[in-house]
């Protein structure tokens, strides 16, 4: 691996923050300072913090900045079940994004657990 754009986890991060952006656009108007930000913020916190952590040039260092993306991604799953509870998403909307978010999950969590063992 020659830099953190070689990562899947980063790419499909990158997928996730071009789908809520996609998606969130529909949500209402007075949502934009509410919901839609704060769910644009938790996606782009994501890849962002994968690219930070890996920057650092610290394994402790990059594990930190991996906890934080998968906190933030947690945060985005909860926010999608508060939009699809308003509405705001249909059904195959959430289940469509939830599947990702589900993936890079378990990508996160594989790659955490093989940079602690090292």
């Amino acid at each position: 691996m020659k830099t953190y754009r070689d990562l899947q986890v980063w790419q499909k991060s990158m997928t996730l923050v071009t789908e809520t952006y996609k998606i969130s656009k529909g949500f209402p108007k007075d949502e934009a300072y509410g919901l839609t930000s704060q769910m644009r913020r938790c996606a782009i916190s994501i890849p962002s913090n994968m690219a930070e952590g890996y920057g650092r040039n610290s394994t402790n260092k990059y594990l930190h900045f991996l906890r934080i993306a998968t906190g933030s991604l947690y945060e985005l799953q909860t926010q999608m079940e508060i939009s699809m509870n308003l509405c705001y998403l249909h059904r195959s909307e959430f289940d469509n994004l939830y599947e990702l978010c589900r993936e890079i999950e378990r990508m996160l969590s594989s790659l955490i657990r093989k940079l602690s063992r090292e």
